[in-house]
């Protein structure tokens, strides 16, 4: 009998302890993902399979525009040497590619209205000899109405009683402030006033919270990641607020582990956070030399999924609330300390104190109520089930 095992499973491979994992880095790969092929066929009962072939595992989103289905698929670039091939007697008559930032819409035109796809109707089949991760949808027409009895269906099913664990860091503390503004304001009590607004609506909406600090304490790194593994977290959110040498840099920025940053800024902005860790700890130098074994393959790969595809849904939040991007991807990649444990996260910049008038948003209550709506909508949004 074969066995299927979660990417979640895979976390709790081997029975690692807590003090195991921390000693042990957790190695995100993000390389961007590549168009392999498209396709549609016609299934039995009058069904059509749209079938979209990616390098690594998709990171998507669906929509449903009228007579059309929408597939957004997050780090990736589109590619006009990829023709889509179409079978006769199905309801798809074109499938086109749309760039929008780093993300690629691959947008099929229906011949008629389909309801919204259940989990049912929806595969991600891992490489099988030539083939490589492909995205299996399948559906039928329905009328408008269905679509509707659909959404309110789905907005209607019983929650499930299981309540999924988030660990939120509210970054720096005690004698660490972190960034500070011009006008003063510290970045340390900016991610603590955030923290505790978003535990109490996601508390609020069904989660069981955690904190890594409820206070102006100090902790170091290693500590916070740690409690996210004692609290067996299954989404981890640490908190901050960037600063750039350029005062006119401002924006959100969302981060998640890399060995390797993916640019010079993100780098440099691991290494000011890192080096939290520096003041008046000692031993810090060891600390580092002792994180030498690696996660075994399978755990590595999970995590760096699982946290890839927060981060993507997350800066979609961020952008549905209107909050302002940084330039460039809104999702980086860098080796920060504290988000190196088993359990799925990212890091967030939730904006540049370094920024005059972005400063004045930090610390205006209304603004953050807007940060926490958002983080708890990309919570919501986030399937802690595969």
């Amino acid at each position: 009998m074969k066995m299927k095992v979660s990417r979640r499973g895979f976390l709790k491979v081997g029975g690692l302890t807590v003090s195991v994992a921390m000693i042990m880095p957790r190695v995100a790969f993000a390389a961007r993902n590549s168009l392999r092929s498209m396709r549609t066929g016609a299934q039995p009962g009058n069904k059509t399979r749209l079938v979209i072939e990616t390098s690594a595992r998709p990171s998507y989103s669906l929509s449903y525009p009228e007579n059309q289905l929408v597939v957004d698929i997050a780090n990736m670039s589109a590619n006009a040497s990829v023709k889509p091939t179409l079978a006769s007697g199905t309801l798809v008559s074109a499938i086109t590619q749309t760039q929008s930032g780093d993300h690629l819409k691959i947008i099929a035109t229906l011949r008629k209205p389909i309801a919204q796809l259940q989990k049912s109707q929806i595969m991600l089949l891992e490489p099988n000899g030539d083939n490589d991760y492909r995205l299996v949808l399948d559906f039928s027409a329905g009328a408008a109405q269905k679509i509707a009895d659909s959404v309110a269906a789905a907005a209607n099913a019983p929650k499930a009683t299981t309540k999924h664990i988030i660990v939120i860091d509210a970054g720096h503390g005690g004698k660490d402030p972190g960034c500070i503004g011009k006008n003063g304001t510290r970045e340390k009590d900016v991610v603590l006033s955030v923290a505790k607004k978003l535990r109490a609506k996601l508390d609020a909406a069904g989660f069981k919270t955690y904190m890594t600090r409820t206070d102006d304490t100090y902790l170091k790194l290693a500590r916070r990641a740690e409690i996210a593994e004692q609290r067996k977290g299954d989404l981890f959110i640490s908190l901050h607020a960037n600063a750039n040498p350029s005062r006119s840099v401002k924006g959100f920025s969302i981060y998640t582990l890399s060995e390797k940053a993916s640019d010079e800024e993100a780098k440099k902005l691991a290494e000011s956070e890192n080096a939290a860790d520096k003041i008046g700890v000692d031993g810090f130098t060891e600390f580092e030399k002792e994180i030498r074994a690696a996660l075994s393959s399978l755990q590595q790969h999970a995590v760096a999924e699982m946290s890839e595809e927060y981060a993507n849904g997350c800066a979609r939040a961020f952008r549905s609330n209107k909050i302002e991007a940084q330039a460039g991807p809104s999702v980086r990649h860098a080796p920060f300390a504290v988000l190196r444990s088993t359990v799925p996260g990212a890091l967030i910049e939730l904006g540049h104190l370094s920024n005059s008038s972005e400063e004045k948003l930090l610390k205006f209550g209304a603004h953050q109520d807007k940060l926490v709506a958002a983080i708890v909508r990309s919570v919501k949004n986030y399937n802690f089930d595969v």
